[in-house]
């Protein structure tokens, strides 16, 4: 099975895509991942990455999707794959659809885990850190003592990513680019979405449901 997996910053995307990957023996790709990899093992496509990166600059989409077929062309995937991160825009998805029939391959399902802005915000703004890498949750996982790593002692802190301003401008971003994305794929029949909003064990058990119909 070759799993596309779409859902907002803070929808515990990343802890699902373990559990599936887990459950279905398919392979977890996260396209920021192999793009680090890519760079730290100087292969070619990585080196021109780096150029990109260095220089702060997005790494293009034709350089992305030889990344992307370069990593769904080894064995270790041939089980099913399962893409995280990619692709997030229309030209990437067509992208993708001119790579994969050469691969042997197709998607069979787009994963769509879907949350209320308003719980998302709620989720990532309530976040707090310490700098000897203790996380904490305001609501969900609160420390000891308020605003005291429980760990070490060390006072807490919100990361600037975690701001509601910061989060509502990403959930924007994030809806602006994927809604298109999920359209394109909904005329194939092959979006299932999932509401990812309550205990972890039962959004799984939602998504392995919709999963075990494929």
């Amino acid at each position: 099975m070759n799993i596309v997996l779409l859902g907002p910053p803070g929808s515990g995307k990343g802890t699902q895509a373990k559990m599936i990957a887990d459950k279905y023996g398919v392979v977890h790709i996260s396209t920021g991942d192999i793009l680090r990899e890519n760079v730290r093992n100087n292969t070619p496509l990585g080196v021109e990455a780096k150029k990109y990166m260095e220089a702060g600059k997005l790494v293009p989409d034709s350089l992305l999707i030889d990344i992307i077929k370069d990593r769904l062309a080894k064995d270790d995937v041939k089980g099913g794959w399962m893409l995280d991160g990619y692709p997030r825009t229309i030209p990437q998805a067509e992208a993708m659809d001119e790579i994969l029939p050469a691969l042997g391959q197709k998607i069979d399902v787009v994963l769509n885990i879907d949350v209320p802005d308003e719980e998302l915000i709620k989720r990532v703004t309530g976040r707090r850190m310490c700098k000897c890498g203790a996380t904490y949750h305001v609501q969900f996982n609160p420390p000891k003592e308020p605003g005291k790593c429980d760990a070490c002692g060390g006072e807490l802190y919100q990361r600037a990513d975690d701001t509601e301003e910061t989060v509502k401008e990403r959930l924007q971003a994030y809806h602006a680019q994927t809604q298109p994305l999920i359209d394109y794929y909904d005329k194939r029949g092959i979006v299932v979405t999932v509401l990812g909003v309550g205990d972890i064990k039962e959004i799984f058990g939602k998504i392995s449901e919709a999963l075990d119909k494929i």
